[in-house]
């Protein structure tokens, strides 16, 4: 009887675990190449364009370490040593800074962090940066329309736009680098704008009309928990 009531008091625990990470959102990225290509322009490219990019989740619902985060936002600007996807590069170990939602509470920064640190995996091991700002990320309707806004104060920026019959260059375009972060579904599209004028990361960007980006939708149940991250200075407002 013993042992049965500590199973159950096992299961009871971890069951509660599982319920407090369950979460889904928007999610959106940008980087420095492009990403709807055919792989003849990604091979002339690789190494040379590719090491920069923009991330961002936005829940819609959930909670992460038992916090909840309905509404929220984190976004994230990323240095690698080298073109992200290319499977014969060095991208690692890559610089983040972190864009965190300045109408969260203490308890919800800290839920974002550990948030977007979890999704971003390697991306985001080293966060030299975190800035507290506005950060709102707006996918109008369906998120397969190719439409999407991400606004990180003054920091960062990405506007898209879907890809149409102009995108096809020479024809043999595909989704050749995938997103950078797990997704449920994700769409390319083209960056009308993509920009980071933020510091931390030793470099600033901005760039425009580049199939460089993927709209999409991320969800999470019962993760191991990722901590959040020890050291990077703390900014509020931006630069």
């Amino acid at each position: 009887m013993r042992k049965a009531v500590l199973l159950l008091a096992v299961f009871l625990v971890v069951a509660a675990a599982v319920q407090a990470q369950q979460i889904r959102g928007d999610y959106i990225e940008s980087r420095s190449t492009d990403v709807y290509v055919a792989q003849c322009f990604a091979n002339g490219e690789a190494g040379l364009t590719g090491n920069q990019a923009l991330l961002a989740w936005h829940v819609q619902e959930g909670s992460w370490n038992g916090v909840k985060l309905d509404g929220l936002t984190v976004a994230a600007a990323v240095r690698a040593r080298a073109t992200l996807g290319d499977p014969y590069g060095e991208p690692y170990p890559a610089q983040a800074v972190l864009m965190v939602d300045d109408t969260a509470n203490a308890a919800q920064r800290q839920a974002l962090i550990a948030l977007a640190k979890y999704q971003g995996g390697k991306l985001l091991e080293n966060v030299a940066r975190v800035e507290y700002v506005s950060v709102i990320l707006d996918v109008p309707g369906d998120p397969h329309s190719g439409h999407a806004v991400l606004r990180a104060g003054h920091l960062a920026t990405i506007v898209t736009r879907p890809l149409n019959h102009h995108d096809h260059i020479c024809g043999n375009e595909t989704d050749y680098y995938p997103p950078l972060t797990k997704v449920d579904h994700a769409t390319s599209a083209v960056a009308l704008t993509d920009e980071f004028a933020g510091g931390g990361l030793g470099s600033q960007w901005s760039s425009h009309g580049r199939r460089s980006a993927y709209i999409g939708t991320f969800s999470e149940g019962g993760a191991t928990v990722a901590a959040a991250p020890d050291g990077p200075s703390m900014h509020h407002g931006g630069e």
